[in-house]
């Protein structure tokens, strides 16, 4: 039969018990570890989503794509008159 000496028993045990104590704060370090890969993951999917709208911005202050902006809404210019066109799709299939 093994017999383990008193020295090696301790040993064993202290061993043991530091891996018992350093189990929840590794835990704990895993999970906070993993929750800030996901905010940073998010964070750069909303920097991508600000760079966008700022970039939409910018071009909705130039003149033509504001106009084309417009146009798409149905607002007309002062003094235009606004007629609206149905069935242009199937006139297109037509021809």
């Amino acid at each position: 039969m093994l017999r383990l000496r008193p020295t090696r028993l301790l040993a064993i045990g202290g061993v043991v018990l530091a891996g018992f104590l350093y189990w929840k704060p590794t835990q704990s370090y895993m999970r906070t570890n993993r929750e800030l890969q996901a905010r940073n993951a998010e964070v750069r999917a909303l920097r991508e989503e600000q760079a966008r709208l700022e970039q939409r911005i910018a071009q909705a202050g130039t003149g033509g794509q504001l106009v084309r902006e417009a146009r798409r809404l149905g607002l007309v210019k002062p003094g235009e008159q606004l007629f609206i066109v149905r069935g242009i799709t199937d006139w297109r299939k037509r021809h």
